[in-house]
Formats: structure tokens, sequence, C-alpha cells
């Protein structure tokens, strides 16, 4: 039998050289053998918690006295509360949690040290953004028992008689936006940012580069026709894609999950509008980077991973480490999330959006130059 019949270890050993060539050759599919793991070794390993600490707090207090303010220290000393400032009024820490600035708002009522001295059991109301029931859990557990551990041994008098189970004050804990706790009220509204990242990046990332691999980009390099205009003209079709995505997620939302649309749907489709289009750029800039299909998806890839673990769609954002929510800021996905449910949910207005707009639109924009800077007019 001739020997090209059997195995040639040689040979074998010649084919495996030429892949290991290959790879090294191809740089960005060696750095996301590496990048990935590494990728989520930090992010799981550092970033996410699903306990978090360190929750912005603000302070409506009617009675400064000495026991309100033991209280506010206790608070802090639990290490689950930021106190970030006081509220003037009600409405003053509505607009705050509103926007997202705070997750709790904790108001002492007039007379609260009194009634504390005198062993009648002051209301002590905690307001909590329970958009995301996670975040709020952990926290709210502490404080059932903190007034106890605080006033326990300044006030031993006002404690004889009562029973075991009940405290000094009367908490009074209100779930805003979400009373019920009801999960699909956070989650299918997040749905909503991570199925158009995904759809419009990977979407977009490989348009480019299919026509450079069909042979057909040659007859766009032929016409006239400059960066801007090629770089527009394959965004708009997606985006016809994408609100009929969301209509669909929306009505499924509303008629299957019961999620509710407190705020103006007009303001949300324009606001959906504005994340398609932060997507379809950078999936463009993709296309326009990458040499062949398979990179533009590695690179899809490798934005989706942070994008989904340092939005908050996962894991509360807050209680993430600082540089993990430097990095959740950078990323659209973690804006569109506060926009949709606070449109959604608590009915927010334009006004309390802007914040989170404007943040998007400077991703967008530099995600576009830096796609008009990279688009290829000649074929490597």
């Amino acid at each position: 039998m001739p020997s090209h019949y059997g195995f040639s270890l040689s040979r074998w050993l010649g084919i495996l050289l030429k892949e290991f060539i290959q790879l090294r050759r191809d740089r960005l599919t060696f750095g996301m053998i590496i990048g990935i793991p590494i990728l989520q070794l930090m992010l799981f390993g550092f970033a996410i918690n699903s306990d978090p600490k360190h929750l912005p707090t603000a302070v409506v207090m009617a009675d400064p006295g000495p026991f309100s303010r033991a209280y506010v220290a206790a608070m802090k000393n639990s290490d689950y509360f930021d106190i970030v400032g006081g509220a003037a009024s009600g409405s003053e820490a509505d607009r705050l949690l509103a926007r997202g600035d705070v997750q709790f708002v904790v108001t002492f009522p007039p007379d609260f040290n009194r009634d504390l001295v005198r062993g009648q059991r002051p209301i002590l109301l905690v307001e909590a953004d329970a958009t995301d029931p996670m975040a709020a859990a952990g926290a709210i557990s502490v404080l059932n028992r903190l007034g106890r551990d605080v006033f326990a041994t300044e006030l031993p008098g006002a404690q004889r008689g009562k029973p075991a189970d009940e405290g000094l004050v009367d908490l009074r804990v209100h779930r805003r936006y979400n009373p019920e706790g009801i999960t699909a009220y956070n989650i299918v509204p997040g749905l909503l940012g991570v199925i158009l990242t995904m759809t419009m990046v990977l979407m977009t990332g490989l348009a480019m580069t299919r026509e450079r691999e069909r042979g057909t980009f040659e007859n766009l390099l032929a016409t006239p026709a400059t960066p801007i205009e090629v770089m527009t003209g394959k965004i708009v079709p997606y985006i016809l894609i994408g609100l009929v995505q969301v209509t669909l997620v929306l009505v499924a939302a509303r008629w299957i999950f019961g999620v509710p649309m407190l705020g103006n749907l007009a303001l949300l489709y324009a606001v959906v509008l504005l994340f398609i289009c932060a997507n379809l750029t950078l999936g463009i800039t993709f296309s326009s980077i990458a040499k062949n299909q398979l990179q533009s998806m590695q690179m899809t890839f490798f934005f989706f991973l942070p994008s989904m673990l340092l939005s908050g769609f996962m894991f509360p954002f807050r209680g993430m480490p600082e540089w993990a929510q430097v990095v959740g800021n950078v990323l659209p996905l973690t804006h569109f999330l506060v926009l949709v449910r606070g449109i959604m949910l608590k009915g927010n207005g334009l006004e309390l959006l802007w914040p989170q707009i404007w943040a998007i639109v400077a991703f967008t924009v530099a995600v576009l130059a830096i796609g008009l800077k990279t688009f290829r007019r000649t074929l490597d």
C-alpha cells in the first residue's frame, strides 16, 4: 500500500504547525481565545455582586434630633447605605427616586424623637426604588432590625413590655414602582434592550464583511458614494427591523406578562430609536474594521458579554465595584435600561431622562467618528 494512504506523523505535524501559524497571524481570534476567559473571570469574580451595598440614600429630616441622627449614622455603618444628602421635601425625594439618583428615601416625621422617648413607636417611612427587587432586598432586611439595635441601649425603659418582634419604631417600607416585587417588571423591559443590542449589532456587523467576502464590495467602491452615505444607507433598513422587534416585545410585555406602561408610548419609541441607532452605528463600525464575518461576530460577542453583565440587566448595577460601574456607564445598554424602566414603570417624562439620553448620544457620535475614520475605500 502506498505510504500516502497511511498515517504520517510528519504530515500531521506540518498541518498542526500550519494551524498554529495561522492562529498567530489572526490576532483578533487569538485575542478572543485569551481575552474571553480573562474577561469572564474578572466580571464574575470581581464585578458581580447579588447583595449590593453602598446604595445611595436620601434623608428627609423633619425632626433632626439625636435619635434621628443616631439612626442615620447606624445606616452608614451598616455599609448598605450611602447617605448622599438630605431632601428638603417629599416632592424632591420623589424626583430623586424617579430619576434613579437614589435607591432609598428615609423620612423622619415631626416629633420623631419625642414619640420615641415616650415609647409611642413613631412611624419611620422608607421608600425604595423597587424596579430592581434584588437590589433593595438585602438593605430592607437590615432596616428591619436596625431600629432595635440602635435604640435598645439608649432607651431600655421604652422596650419593656413590648413583644419580642415589635421594635421601638414602626418601620413602613414602601416599594415604589413595583410594590409586589414582580421580577417580570424588571426583566421584560430590560430584555427589550438586550434583544436590540444582540440583533442590531450582529446584523449590521456582518453587513460590510458579507459584501467584501462575496465580492460585491467592489461595486460600492466604484460608485461616487461617500462613507457616510454607505454607512447610513446600510443602517436605515435595520432601524425598521428594530422597531418591529420593539413592537413585538411591548405587546408581549403588556398582554402576556402584565408589565404596566405608565409613561408616554411615543417618548418610549423615540428613546428606542436613539438606542437602535447607537447599536447599528457600532455594528457598522465593527463591520468596517473586521476583515471577515468571523471577526465581526467575535467583536460583537466581545461587546455583548460586558453589556449583559455590567449594564444592570442580570445583576444590580449599584452592587458592582466602582471600576465596573465606570465601564458600565460607557455602554449604551446601561443608560437604556434606566430610560425604558423609567418610562414604563415610573411614568418619567423627558425632563427626567436627559442625563441618560445625552450619554447614548455621546456614545453614538464617538462610535460613528471611529467608523468613518476606519472605513476602507480600497480592498486590502
